[in-house]
């Protein structure tokens, strides 16, 4: 196994790992805060599709589906502690703008050689992340970070534990 072919089997299993955790939730449940302060999975979900374009628009020949309008907005920082239950999308809707975001990221990661991994970032989060390599590495990481407050929201639902 190469780097490119490590980094793309890490990124898929954070992704399954992601929506395994929403797969029985109704989008009611995506609503629900495991205590006052917490964010709920569908600002989350937002989150997570939009910070993956963010975290891999270094990686080259990346070219992300777009977003239904208003998306961006509706998931920003600001809506992340908002108690309005209206503007929110379905766990269907979700899945499947984090599929093709994932989608999008592998296909650009699948297309360099295991070299691109070590392309200097320019971005914000270059002290963070300074290659390529490591911006993948972040953003599986960054799934896994929420992954943990899913499993919060799980058990606040009463819902079984999965791994």
């Amino acid at each position: 196994m190469n780097a490119v072919q490590l980094a793309t089997t890490l990124l898929k299993m954070s992704s399954a790992t992601t929506l395994a955790y929403i797969s029985d939730f109704s989008d009611a449940d995506l609503l629900v805060r495991p205590l006052p302060g917490a964010n709920h999975a569908a600002w989350q979900m937002g989150h997570l599709i939009l910070a993956e374009r963010f975290i891999v628009n270094e990686l080259p020949g990346v070219a992300y589906p777009d977003l239904p309008q208003g998306f961006a907005e509706a998931h920003g920082k600001d809506r992340a502690q908002v108690t309005d239950t209206t503007g929110w999308c379905t766990r269907a809707e979700y899945e499947s703008l984090f599929h093709a975001t994932r989608e999008a990221t592998l296909a650009a990661l699948g297309k360099l050689a295991d070299s691109g991994l070590d392309q200097a970032t320019q971005n914000r989060l270059k002290e963070k992340a300074p290659t390529v390599g490591a911006l993948l590495a972040l953003l599986s990481q960054h799934d896994a970070m929420h992954g943990g407050q899913f499993t919060a929201i799980r058990r606040a639902l009463s819902k079984p534990v999965l791994f």
